[in-house]
């Protein structure tokens, strides 16, 4: 599952967002930690999907450290963290963790918490690429922001939760708040710094054209439609299957299951 974690390093201490998904991921994390010879200060979560959060418990041990969240993102964990596991636990066995650690602070949108007096400050997006979006921004001029899956950096997305519409919402709010030239590091794809706030907005809506075009009167042949008119727009593999497990929750939220369209 290619899927990133950050640490900023401070003087003194390292700072983790996100934590990975699966039990051998999150240990490697945890080594390129300690191979920095500074202590963990806290962990900290962009948004409520299991391969952003689920690396935690592997990430902090037994150890009592912050591990903040807006707290609509640490409300979705708790309340969707059961379904994940009867979801994911068929999928990756014993590389999903048995037991998850939950985040034990929480932050409001535009509240910042300073570690090494280097300040984070959480933007609270709310639904979108997920059920609970958020974006950490770094530093006092905030140049510097860990987006989760705001955008995806050129991979296949995740759209079955049914928020595009609010996705779209977040990316027209990131565009107008970050700072000019931001670094933007993302929870999928290549960690350039870049922004593909554009790159993303097509894909979405390539995706919701192509559900809407396609001929539900045949189920498998619409979906068949929909992921050949996605992966002309992306022909490379990387999480395509993501994509495709949104095709039919995509399209009984907008009603074309059942020969409705919205």
């Amino acid at each position: 599952m290619p899927v990133n974690a950050y640490i900023v390093e401070t003087s003194r201490g390292a700072v983790v967002i996100d934590s990975t998904l699966t039990v051998t991921d999150a240990r490697a994390l945890r080594s390129r930690v300690q191979e920095l010879g500074k202590p963990l200060l806290a962990v900290l979560v962009t948004h409520a999907h299991p391969d952003h959060y689920g690396g935690a418990v592997e990430l902090l041990g037994d150890r009592d450290l912050p591990f903040f969240a807006a707290g609509g993102v640490d409300a979705v964990i708790r309340r969707d963290d059961e379904v994940k596991e009867q979801i994911i636990r068929p999928m990756f066995g014993e590389e999903w963790p048995r037991e998850r650690r939950f985040p034990n602070q929480t932050l409001g949108d535009g509240e910042s918490v300073s570690f090494d007096g280097v300040p984070f400050t959480v933007m609270d997006l709310g639904p979108g690429e997920s059920p609970h979006d958020s974006v950490w921004l770094v530093g006092d001029e905030r140049l510097v922001a860990f987006a989760g899956d705001a955008a995806y950096e050129h991979m296949h997305c995740y759209l079955a939760d049914g928020f595009w519409e609010p996705w779209l919402a977040n990316i027209a709010r990131l565009r107008a708040e970050l700072a000019p030239g931001a670094e933007v590091h993302l929870g999928h794809g290549d960690p350039r710094g870049s922004a593909p706030f554009d790159w993303q907005e097509r894909y979405i809506k390539t995706f919701i054209d192509a559900l809407r075009a396609a001929d539900w009167s045949d189920r498998e042949a619409a979906k068949a439609a929909v992921i050949r008119a996605v992966t002309a727009y992306l022909p490379a593999a990387d999480l395509q299957f993501l994509m495709e497990l949104s095709v039919e929750p995509v399209a009984a939220q907008l009603g074309l299951l059942a020969g409705q369209a919205s």
